[in-house]
């Protein structure tokens, strides 16, 4: 053999083995991430193959799996009312893949969860078509309705929990969107529909219940109060109001929105009128380390978990003093999302008891059996019964008398906190409520980023409490 020949021989000899060792190493160590490759066609065909479960609500379906007439996929992915639904169902996509409760309980929907195991075994026994496990929410049909009409076109969220139980009756997010466009079995349209909503500049795909965090502003005031209460300074106890207050080490100044009624007034004015520098002063004389311990009692600064992806709120760790008196009134860096505010809320409407919230009451069969159910848990006690009450008596004259007077409902015991927070001086402040009934028993947090109004309309009071008092009002 020449040389020119014997070169070309190795060369081919190297590029095989590579070839083979490449091969081995796909099918050996990249096999799993390959069959679950989202750009993995067949593994997309099977998923559309499949009966999916049904998405209910009570026992209406609000996402199921129709015949698409497609032999190669025989099921498309359906969701009636999809705008509504789609911050608690997500999408079920061909190429980009799952979200919301569609991707949480993917396999009981799909069938292929190990808890459904005999069922398939019967179904292979007797010829059945298999078919995916149906998933019975808690949601109350006509609090999510009310939720996304009263948001209607502002960029928001409301979420509503059964404080006593933890069910969440309400998970809203707008602007939203259509998952029926995302569904389709056309590829292209798919692509041509993500992009479009990836784009947009309300940005529809966003979770704003659940998956963003926000300064919470003024609303956080009642956490800050919490701490106060449990640290000896009850309602009646007369607090520093004054004017201004500057922040140590700071060649700044906190100001407040609104008349506090004086330079010195009872902690439960303090909260009624939302003083900023009552609460900027008493997040100095309480200390960073007592704040922080009271925030993360609330649940900042922990992993979140329900049933749908959800991020976790923040509370500075290593605030100064003057970081300190911001953080009391909400600002600074402190992040929360509607789902923690509410949960916040929850706790202190249930006497001091923090109840896990979950969206997914029962996974059943098709003819109705059950798989498994959620049982109420509780998952912390952040304060004491006798604080609890002290803050739902504060929040009920706050609604009664202060800045939640909109929130008003006759002949319903309501209590609440407005918030209007800053997000940063290029963009609209945001506007926040907070707050609880007793009946219907239900704590709701209500987010508004932009409304599309002036500036100097952007309040708690204004923007948020009537959304959540269209939801109170659907639940009586």
């Amino acid at each position: 053999m020449n040389g020119p020949l014997r070169k070309v021989s190795i060369v081919v000899a190297v590029m095989m083995a590579a070839l083979l060792l490449n091969l081995t190493y796909m099918t050996t160590f990249r096999q799993e991430a390959l069959l679950e490759h989202p750009l993995n066609r067949r593994v997309r065909d099977a998923e559309f193959a499949r009966d999916r479960g049904a998405i209910l609500v009570g026992n209406v379906p609000i996402a199921i799996s129709e015949p698409s007439g497609n032999a190669t996929v025989p099921f498309e992915r359906v969701y009636p009312d999809g705008e509504r639904w789609a911050p608690v169902t997500g999408w079920f996509t061909r190429i980009h893949g799952t979200s919301g409760l569609e991707q949480s309980y993917s396999s009981d929907l799909s069938g292929t969860a190990s808890q459904q195991v005999i069922n398939r075994i019967v179904d292979v026994m007797t010829g059945r078509s298999s078919s995916g496990a149906n998933i019975s929410t808690t949601l109350d049909a006509d609090a999510q309705a009310a939720a996304m009409r009263a948001l209607g076109n502002a960029r928001g969220a409301a979420v509503a929990i059964d404080y006593e139980t933890g069910e969440i009756l309400a998970l809203a997010s707008t602007p939203s969107y259509d998952p029926n466009t995302l569904s389709t079995l056309s590829t292209s349209d798919e692509i041509d529909n993500w992009n479009a909503l990836l784009n947009a500049e309300d940005e529809p795909l966003k979770n704003r219940g659940t998956r963003e965090v926000y300064p919470p502003g003024s609303t956080f005031k009642i956490v800050t109060a919490a701490a106060a209460i449990e640290n000896g300074i009850l309602p009646d106890t007369i607090v520093d109001s004054p004017a201004s207050l500057r922040l140590p080490n700071s060649s700044h100044s906190m100001g407040n929105s609104t008349n506090c009624g004086g330079e010195q007034i009872p902690l439960e004015q303090a909260l009624s009128t939302s003083c900023n520098t009552a609460f900027g002063q008493l997040g100095l004389d309480l200390g960073a380390d007592v704040m922080l311990d009271m925030a993360e009692r609330f649940g900042f600064n922990q992993e979140q978990t329900i049933d749908i992806q959800a991020a976790t709120s923040r509370y500075p760790a290593d605030a100064d003093a003057a970081q300190t008196a911001l953080s009391a009134i909400g600002q600074y860096e402190v992040a929360s999302s509607p789902l923690q505010m509410a949960q916040v809320v929850a706790a202190i409407a249930n006497d001091g008891v923090m109840m896990q919230p979950y969206l997914v009451d029962a996974v059943t069969t098709r003819d109705l059996q059950v798989i498994s159910s959620t049982d109420p848990s509780e998952i912390g006690r952040p304060i004491s019964e006798a604080t609890a009450r002290m803050l739902q008596e504060m929040m009920v004259t706050t609604v009664r008398d202060g800045t939640g007077r909109p929130a008003r409902i006759d002949g319903v015991t309501i209590g609440g906190k407005t918030g209007t927070a800053q997000s940063s001086p290029e963009r609209p402040n945001y506007a926040w409520f907070v707050g609880y009934a007793t009946e219907p028993r239900v704590a709701i947090a209500v987010f508004v980023e932009d409304a599309g109004v002036a500036a100097d309309d952007i309040s708690g009071g204004r923007l948020a409490a009537p959304i959540f008092r269209a939801v109170v009002e659907a639940l009586r």
